[in-house]
């Protein structure tokens, strides 16, 4: 047996009979969620437990009062860029606020979905937060029935408490600089109808043009998927058309990408033939050969929300986002 596996693990009883106290107050002063006291017999209790090297069992701590530190977060998938800097996110402020976060993936599949729910509920965790996207899903309004403490991010159903960014604004952002840079022939490529943030982005976009009696012509908004593949179909259709746009708006970056690399294949250049606007600003984002424009979400902040409204009423917070211009956009005839 090594030394690691002979250490004694310290216990508050350990901790009781050095002190000369009881269990019950050696647990009272050593119990960071209250004002510590500052007597002589918590000074000492303190300072014994540190000789010793007692270290509070979180586990442990949570059943005794029924929570266990521990948050449940639900992705479709984290080969997404989004969902993974969502779960960073997320995982990086219930760590400052001494929780731990866990993820389970379901993809789209709402059987996959419930599965996943009760599994992260099987292990006690405090709260569930939802980064699925369908605006049709079940599961928010079967967990507010069960009492059941959560929130959703990036997304809203408008019943339970939701976290998200400002996606009208957003889609508003980014069709406005667009349309500040002299393009009127613009196209929309936007993500599931199913999902809130890509019937938000839309709206947003349709709202800017409007304002500048542009007309957004419906063969020039496309409903896909937000990956990359669905990007460079819906950008090779567009750019094929007779009466190609000289803008297009992807509602997130792996759209953008998709258009990018369909442009490239019609030799098109991004920034000069056609500007291209992303969304959410994902790290890849400024490292394209030509750096995209996009519209920064505020993760951070986002996360936060959630977090703030586990078990909380049925608010919907909305961070607004930020527009990062880089060289995929320019005036037209530029």
């Amino acid at each position: 047996m090594d030394e690691q596996q002979e250490r004694h693990v310290v216990t508050l009883k350990d901790v009781a009979a050095a002190s000369g106290v009881s269990i019950s107050t050696v647990s009272r002063v050593l119990d960071d969620r209250t004002p510590p006291s500052r007597s002589s017999t918590a000074e000492k209790v303190r300072r014994i437990a540190d000789e010793l090297g007692y270290r509070r069992n979180m586990f442990a701590s949570g059943l005794r009062r029924g929570a266990t530190g521990t948050i449940g977060v639900l992705v479709p998938r984290l080969t997404d860029h989004v969902m993974a800097l969502m779960f960073e996110a997320i995982e990086r402020t219930a760590r400052s606020r001494g929780s731990f976060a866990v993820v389970a993936t379901c993809g789209d599949d709402p059987v996959e979905e419930r599965r996943a729910t009760e599994t992260l509920l099987d292990r006690n965790v405090d709260g569930l937060i939802l980064a699925t996207a369908r605006l049709d899903d079940t599961l928010p309004a079967s967990l507010r029935e069960r009492g059941v403490a959560h929130s959703l991010v990036l997304r809203t159903d408008g019943v339970s408490p939701s976290a998200l960014g400002d996606d009208e604004a957003g889609g508003y952002f980014a069709a406005r600089h667009l349309v500040d840079l002299g393009h009127r022939e613009i196209a929309v490529i936007t993500g599931p109808w199913f999902t809130s943030s890509a019937r938000d982005r839309l709206s947003g976009a349709r709202r800017a043009l409007a304002e500048a009696g542009i007309e957004l012509a419906e063969e020039r908004v496309i409903s896909t998927g937000y990956g990359i593949e669905s990007g460079h179909i819906a950008g090779r259709e567009l750019l094929a058309a007779a009466s190609r746009p000289t803008a297009i708006f992807a509602a997130n970056d792996n759209l953008a990408i998709g258009v990018v690399a369909a442009a490239s294949a019609a030799g098109l250049t991004v920034g000069r033939d056609v500007s291209v606007v992303g969304y959410n600003d994902i790290p890849l984002a400024a490292m394209l050969p030509v750096p995209l424009t996009s519209v920064r979400t505020a993760f951070d902040q986002i996360a936060a929300s959630a977090l703030d409204l586990l078990g909380g009423p049925g608010a919907i917070t909305r961070a607004l986002p930020t527009l990062i211009p880089r060289a995929s956009t320019a005036a037209l005839g530029r």
